[in-house]
């Protein structure tokens, strides 16, 4: 639109409308939602992953423990009485075992460094890297990314006092092993990630509060991943006396949330970490989305009865909040997962606090279900709220609200009469007819408070491949032969007892995992096919389509694409391809279509008619050309598609022609143009020519060529030893036969025309004028040049 030829109060009102769609843009961005696309986890009662951890959820279970003997003896600490000097009076808790097992050479960490790790620095390694698994993220693919950390952790330093008897005990990795801030540190070093390395302590709200920092990040462009979540280890007693002593935790060591037995909470551990993308970066990518955080918002108690007392009036304005951000009202919220410490002061402060929110307006038939994951695996203290969020998507994933433990006699203090709340003592499905909503709720008793509300992910059109291939392959790899061997077995466990896709699974483990210097590889056409493999393959036996081997170097390699010239045509060419895969289907069919103005016969009907007739053109040049640029460029299309993009392209002949449209030079149709045009000259030049491969050196064949450099000249140089020489017929015969007098080995090739040769001189001038109309462009690919092996494209 011309703005000079408006009108002022026009040009003034279209003004206002573009500024009001830009504002619109930034409001849509300040609230996108924010996806989940990846999650790990380890949790007590042996959850090491969302089947485990959901399983658990799911059945109820209890995964309060003793305290083991290797974290300190119970029997010496433990005294009955609160104010016995130095003792505890709770015995249990939710406790990860075998917390001290870690592979440090996996991290590329010496055992001396490993040693001085607090086991949560040990943890945050292990999970986030099983999480950015989960996402399809190859974790060593995201070096140089604008990746952001973002860790709750409550600074206790438990690993610290185990280690240091005396000052002469500390060693140089100490510090590192045992700051706070290194915990993010160390993993961003690790990974080579470049955004925002934070860790946050804000005693229990300091995972959630994470979670939430991670998306303001998101949202402002900060970043554009995030791994959000916390840790929390119990490692020695002096936290749990100096609990006691406040008399915050339960005797019988449960978390009787909501009950009237309340009587304090049980202290657990355990490592949560999950991956957050914006909604439209997942869409785009194709990612999966587990769940959707809609909003969130954090807020202080300031000034209560006591510091570290909830506040009850705190509590429901962060709520508030959160669901302004989110744009949802409250009534849409079906389930809160509350903090649900099990205290009892704070339970009836947080129900009262729910229902000033949650309650108003709320259908009698629709009460807000309310559950604690502390009642299955303790209070997690600063991995408490991502604990509260990792079981809250799989309530949503489910559709099902797993059931809440330990609740028997409703609290007296809380008004259940009066409150459209219930407690989900027994699984309850989600209602199936309205968008399903969670709130979740995170307080630290240092009076930070946050909440955060969830949404189911959004429904996905799944793409179906209208061909399945007929074969895939699987690629698994490992730092040595026994974790190789533990991945082979578990990877056949998930085939056998599954209803998994096998293109899915094989293309995940293919471009969603970092590849090790040991590995494995089975191709197979079907999922029992590929158990029966592994299965041999695990036996120690050898079997076809399953190929060992060690690297010496794991580190990605680049892939250069070669595009070969004319020589190289048959019938049939890609018909399995073009029969099963789509994409090289589309591109052969993109190609035909548009070559169509320039040949007599559909490029489709010569390759895969299986007439005869037709399929004796494809050695003209006029059609050959055409064919092999249209196979060639659709291979290229179909690996690109798979995740295989070449760092560098180059081709013979026709080849180079492809590789220049591949790389960018110009495009589809320009290419196809200009090689019809290409073709079609050299068909029409007489056939008098030949060609010969000669195993030969080059300085022989310059030598034997010198008497005949106006009619024979080198056409391609393929090998130290593999010379192609052209030219006329009599020029050629006369070279080769004195070759074969010195018993140097030639061979005729099957072509029409000496190609690469003083004998296409004719078509020199059309074809420049034909290669002057095509729109050039710089090279977005490097392209090699055959002729000069300059590279072309790069800075």
């Amino acid at each position: 639109m011309d703005m000079e030829n408006l009108s002022p109060i026009k040009r003034a009102l279209l003004e206002l409308r573009e500024m009001k769609a830009k504002l619109d843009t930034l409001e849509q961005a300040a609230f996108e939602p924010i996806a989940i696309t990846g999650i790990g986890l380890r949790f007590p009662g042996g959850a090491s992953d969302l089947r485990s951890f959901w399983q658990l959820l799911a059945e109820g279970q209890d995964a309060i423990i003793e305290t083991p003997p290797e974290r300190w003896d119970v029997e010496a600490y433990y005294d009955p009485d609160p104010a016995a000097p130095g003792k505890m009076y709770a015995r249990g808790g939710g406790f990860l075992l075998g917390i001290d097992q870690f592979d440090p050479y996996f991290f590329g960490i010496s055992p001396r460094e490993a040693h001085t790790m607090d086991p949560q620095q040990r943890l945050l390694l292990e999970v986030s890297w099983e999480a950015l698994e989960n996402a399809g993220y190859a974790p060593d693919r995201l070096k140089g990314s604008q990746t952001g950390v973002y860790v709750g952790l409550t600074g206790i330093g438990d690993y610290g006092r185990l280690l240091i008897s005396d000052l002469a005990q500390i060693e140089a990795y100490m510090a590192t092993g045992n700051g706070d801030s290194v915990a993010a540190g160390r993993l961003a070093y690790t990974l080579g990630l470049h955004g925002p390395a934070v860790v946050v302590d804000t005693a229990c709200s300091s995972s959630l509060l994470s979670v939430h920092l991670a998306c303001q990040s998101l949202r402002n462009q900060e970043i554009d991943l995030a791994l959000a979540g916390g840790v929390n280890v119990v490692l020695s007693p002096e936290g749990s006396v100096a609990l006691s002593k406040m008399q915050a935790l339960s005797p019988d060591s449960r978390c009787k949330t909501f009950d009237a037995a309340a009587d304090g909470y049980v202290r657990g551990e355990g490592c949560g970490m999950i991956v957050l993308k914006r909604l439209s970066d997942a869409r785009a990518a194709g990612d999966t989305i587990l769940a959707l955080i809609r909003g969130s918002a954090v807020n202080q108690d300031g000034r209560s009865s006591g510091l570290t007392a909830p506040n009850g009036p705190a509590q429901a304005a962060v709520i508030r909040q959160a669901l302004a951000n989110a744009h949802v009202s409250p009534a849409k919220v079906h389930y809160v997962e509350t903090h649900g410490t099990g205290t009892p002061l704070g339970d009836p402060i947080e129900v009262q606090a729910l229902m000033a929110v949650y309650g108003k307006e709320r259908p009698a038939d629709r009460p807000l279900v309310i559950g604690s994951v502390k009642t299955n695996i303790g209070h997690l203290e600063g991995a408490a709220g991502i604990a509260g969020l990792i079981k809250t998507v799989l309530a949503l994933r489910h559709g099902t609200i797993p059931p809440h433990l330990h609740f028997h006699t409703p609290n007296p203090h809380i008004a259940w009469e009066s409150s459209p709340v219930v407690v989900g003592t027994a699984a309850m499905p989600w209602p199936q007819d309205a968008p399903k909503f969670a709130g979740l709720s995170s307080f630290g008793f240092s009076g930070t408070n946050a909440h955060m509300i969830l949404e189911a992910a959004p429904a996905t059109d799944l793409r179906i491949a209208q061909m399945e291939r007929p074969l895939h392959l699987l690629a698994l790899s490992a730092k040595d032969e026994t974790a190789l061997q533990q991945l082979s077995n578990r990877y056949r466990q998930t085939l056998a007892e599954s209803n998994v896709t096998l293109a899915d699974i094989c293309y995940t483990a293919n471009t969603g995992r970092t590849h090790m210097n040991r590995r494995l590889a089975l191709v197979a056409g079907s999922a029992a096919e590929l158990v029966e493999k592994l299965a041999t393959s695990a036996a120690g036996r050898s079997a076809p389509g399953v190929a060992r081997g060690e690297v010496s170097d794991a580190q990605d390699k680049d892939v250069v694409f070669l595009f070969t010239g004319q020589g190289s045509q048959a019938v049939g060419m890609g018909r399995e391809l073009y029969e099963t895969q789509p994409v090289f289907r589309d591109a052969l069919d993109e190609c035909d279509r548009r070559l169509r103005p320039y040949l007599d016969h559909s490029l489709i009907a010569l390759l895969y008619s299986g007439d005869p007739n037709l399929g004796a053109l494809l050695d003209e040049t006029q059609y050959t050309q055409p064919a092999l640029f249209a196979v060639e460029y659709a291979l290229a299309q179909l690996w690109i598609a798979w995740g295989v993009r070449p760092a560098a392209v180059l081709g013979h002949s026709v080849g180079e022609v492809v590789a220049a449209c591949v790389a960018g030079v110009f495009s589809l149709g320009d290419a196809l143009a200009l090689i019809a045009q290409r073709a079609r000259l050299m068909q029409a030049l007489p056939k008098d020519g030949m060609m010969a491969a000669v195993f030969a050196h080059e300085a022989r064949l310059t030598a034997a060529l010198a008497a005949y450099s106006d009619q024979v000249s080198i056409a391609a140089v393929n090998g130290p030893q593999h010379i192609v020489i052209s030219g006329s017929q009599a020029a050629v015969e006369a070279v080769l036969a004195e070759l074969a007098q010195e018993g140097i080995r030639t061979q005729r090739l099957n072509v029409s025309h000496a190609f690469h040769s003083p004998l296409m001189a004719p078509m020199l001038d059309p074809f420049e004028r034909a290669a002057r109309a095509v729109d050039f462009h710089t090279p977005q690919i490097p392209l090699i040049s055959n002729l000069t092996g300059e590279m072309l494209g790069v800075g």
